[in-house]
């Protein structure tokens, strides 16, 4: 059946015998937490998402924007690509994810729908730069770096910063920040992300570079978006307020719960599934764990993805992985540990600045298993890795580091179109891997 958003809500161009309830689209959830799920959605699901969104967030006409999400995914096709035609904006594709940094300056956008995947790449490129560049150069980015923290604190705890904070964030912003917008096209208003949670350190980063990220929530069956950060309520480290229409309960085991006009259908030829997710009362079921607080919605771990210790301790994993992969030399981080006595950490290493250091260090390999197998490597990106975990309770540290010589792969099923990491599959995967590390830590218990 026919359905399309114009640039006006009223014109909603449909067949006669449709209505705003029909069956509009199925869409089949990513299985980062079990077997793939087809999502049936509304046309008015999609529709009140739509409205909800264009009314809150900070669209004008002239607006474009760069567009390299999957639209068979609800997050790009609402968002990046319903929401832009109702709101009047022009839409530019990116060639690929290659490509992007590119496209950037070649369509010089105004806002960019992305995941945190992104805007991680982004970070650990302009850090390995800056490290790499000389001691100049680092030293000049890691005050940068500290000025603009500062500089953030002040501004988002609603100060102005004092004179000489300002003094040094504007030389800051001259020297490094202005640099960052450039490569972005150096026209951009706003990034929106969504999809997995986003480091805190690095949404800060982006903040002081003058690159607003508007983080935000939900999921395939919510149409998607739950909360989002808005220009007027925005705080780091939480996914913003409620959209309009949309309800947030939290359930007694702080599981986030939501109801409103965006809710799906339910699940394609699966009423259980459905009466699983959706109970009686309209709450859709998020499977997320959170909090509420001053309106800010903030999401803690999956409620599937918490780990369990043989101990009985419980560890939200998430947090700890957003930690991780803020140091230069990890690209990607899985933590593990279910039904075992401690947890491990599986790392893929940032390849560029990994193997520039170990080039510095006078290090010889042929390939990247053979660079991850040099125990000066493996020794490194250990301490690397434990440096940025420091303050959290014993049981949380993983006691074992296994340096992966590969990227997760999207054709092994270990990362989806939108780059979330689909934990269970990397277990299956690395199975024999994970096994000989806890059978070392078992041999020296």
């Amino acid at each position: 059946r026919d359905f399309c958003l114009s640039r006006g809500l009223g014109d909603v161009y449909k067949r006669q015998d449709t209505r705003p309830e029909d069956l509009a689209t199925i869409i089949y959830t990513s299985g980062t937490s079990g077997e793939p799920k087809g999502v049936m959605l509304s046309h008015d699901n999609i529709h009140s998402n739509v409205a909800a969104a264009a009314t809150v967030l900070p669209f004008e006409g002239r607006d474009v924007c760069l567009s390299f999400l999957p639209l068979s995914h609800i997050f790009e096709r609402m968002a990046g690509h319903y929401l832009m035609y109702d709101v009047g904006a022009s839409i530019a594709y990116a060639e690929s994810l290659d490509s992007l940094l590119t496209n950037f300056a070649e369509v010089r956008p105004t806002f960019v729908m992305s995941v945190p995947r992104v805007y991680e790449k982004v970070y650990g490129a302009a850090l390995h730069r800056a490290l790499t560049g000389g001691m100049l150069t680092k030293s000049v980015f890691l005050w940068a770096r500290r000025a603009g923290s500062e500089w953030a604190d002040a501004k988002l705890a609603g100060r102005e910063p004092r004179r000489l904070l300002a003094l040094r964030h504007a030389v800051a912003d001259r020297l490094v920040f202005s640099k960052l917008r450039s490569r972005m096209g150096g026209r951009l208003r706003y990034f929106v992300s969504g999809g997995a949670p986003l480091a805190a350190e690095i949404n800060k980063f982006f903040y002081a570079a003058g690159l607003v990220i508007l983080e935000g929530y939900g999921l395939t069956e919510t149409s998607p978006v739950i909360a989002v950060n808005l220009p007027e309520h925005f705080r780091i480290g939480t996914v913003g307020w409620p959209l309009d229409g949309v309800e947030i309960g939290i359930a007694g085991d702080g599981e986030i719960l939501c109801r409103g006009p965006n809710v799906m259908l339910g699940y394609y030829k699966d009423p259980d599934a459905t009466r699983a997710t959706i109970d009686a009362e309209g709450w859709f079921h998020t499977g997320d764990i959170g909090e509420l607080r001053d309106g800010f919605l903030t999401i803690t771990d999956r409620k599937k993805d918490i780990i369990v210790t043989a101990g009985g301790k419980n560890i939200a994993p998430q947090p700890i992985e957003n930690r991780v992969r803020t140091n230069r030399f990890v690209s990607q981080a899985v933590m593990i540990g279910d039904g075992r006595k401690f947890p491990a950490l599986l790392v893929v290493p940032n390849f560029d600045a990994l193997e520039h250091w170990a080039s510095a260090h006078g290090l010889a390999w042929r390939d990247r298993k053979e660079l991850v197998a040099l125990a000066a490597v493996r020794a490194h990106v250990e301490r690397e890795v434990l440096a940025q975990l420091t303050g959290l309770a014993g049981y949380e540290t993983p006691k074992k580091i296994a340096i992966l010589d590969a990227e997760f792969s999207l054709a092994l099923g270990e990362i989806t179109p939108k780059l979330n990491v689909k934990r269970r599959v990397v277990a299956r995967v690395h199975k024999d891997l994970i096994d000989d590390l806890y059978r070392e830590g078992d041999q020296g218990a």
